[in-house]
């Protein structure tokens, strides 16, 4: 097995199959853990915040292994994280990056601000069109309430 050392001697192994998710802005480095449900999972799970980035100052990364994720998934984390990227690691190499999408149109995956809007009150699946793909901003298709990065809540 190999491990990665940084300058301070820390170490962390590297993982043989799985994914590693980096580019998190450290203020939503749990919401993602929350929103993909790694809390409850038996994987082997690593990560790190507030890690040096020359992109970004600071980032945050995860590491989970022997787990890879569906479009639905992706889509999530690029609801409160649009600037990140997804390593596949297979045999302990990156066989794919891949960076997250802010699709143009968010369908199911987030719950609308406005407790009148009819999909808070009926089975009607959230619509939401893409106003903002930097710092995300979505509208609702039913109700037309708007929801900056900070209100968005995913179901």
């Amino acid at each position: 097995m190999s491990t990665i050392k940084n300058f301070s001697q820390m170490t962390v192994n590297a993982i043989r199959e799985g994914t590693v998710i980096d580019h998190i802005p450290p203020h939503n480095l749990f919401k993602v853990i929350s929103i993909l449900g790694l809390n409850g999972i038996n994987n082997q799970i690593t990560f790190g915040t507030n890690l040096e980035s020359r992109r970004m100052g600071k980032k945050a990364i995860i590491k989970i292994t022997d787990k890879f994720f569906t479009d639905d998934e992706i889509n999530k984390i690029a609801m409160v994280a649009p600037q990140a990227k997804l390593n596949t690691i297979r045999n302990y190499k990156v066989v794919e990056k891949r960076e997250v999408q802010v699709p143009d149109t968010v369908t199911g995956i987030v719950r609308c601000l406005n407790p009148k809007c009819i999909t808070n009150n009926e089975k009607v699946t959230t619509c939401f069109n893409v106003l903002s793909k930097t710092e995300v901003t979505l509208r609702c298709h039913y109700c037309e309430q708007v929801m900056e990065a900070d209100e968005i809540r995913i179901l």
